[in-house]
């Protein structure tokens, strides 16, 4: 999907790389409206969630997803989430999170979103980002009416 967004830039997107707990998910269970989204979105786009299973759950919950799971191993989620939006190509990526540990990702991102989920949104996560959203599903909806992305970030 490219996207023109005057005054801007023109992105060309490819791939969506979602943090899993606190942004499509709460308490390790991917929140309701995730699986439709994606259904649509997998269509148009390749869908990565990126996460440290803290709860083990992530496999089971996204079955039937049509999502890459990506599961963290190092010491350093910011930096290991950052490098892996970087190896798929950051330049069509889009990227969403809420924690200080997504910062260093949203902002290699092609667009970044921070979303302000039941967890709330770091600071970090907000500064790196493009734009915040409510929800995952507000951010995600963006790839489905990219005029709205266009509204939100043209200048």
């Amino acid at each position: 999907m490219t996207i023109e967004i005057p005054n801007y830039q023109t992105i060309t997107l490819t791939d969506i790389v979602c943090d899993y707990n606190g942004t499509i998910a709460r308490d390790g269970i991917v929140l309701p409206e995730i699986k439709e989204l994606f259904s649509q979105l997998s269509q148009r786009f390749t869908l990565h969630v990126i996460t440290a299973d803290t709860f083990g759950s992530v496999k089971a919950q996204l079955e039937g997803y049509g999502a890459e799971i990506k599961i963290l191993t190092s010491d350093d989620h910011t930096k290991e989430k950052a490098e892996f939006v970087t190896e798929i190509g950051a330049d069509r990526c889009a990227a969403l999170g809420n924690g200080n540990n997504d910062s260093a990702m949203l902002k290699k991102a092609a667009v970044g979103i921070a979303v302000l989920g039941d967890e709330g949104c770091s600071a970090g996560a907000l500064l790196s980002a493009d734009l915040q959203t409510q929800s995952s599903a507000d951010a995600l909806a963006l790839f489905l009416e990219p005029k709205r992305l266009i509204a939100t970030l043209r200048r």
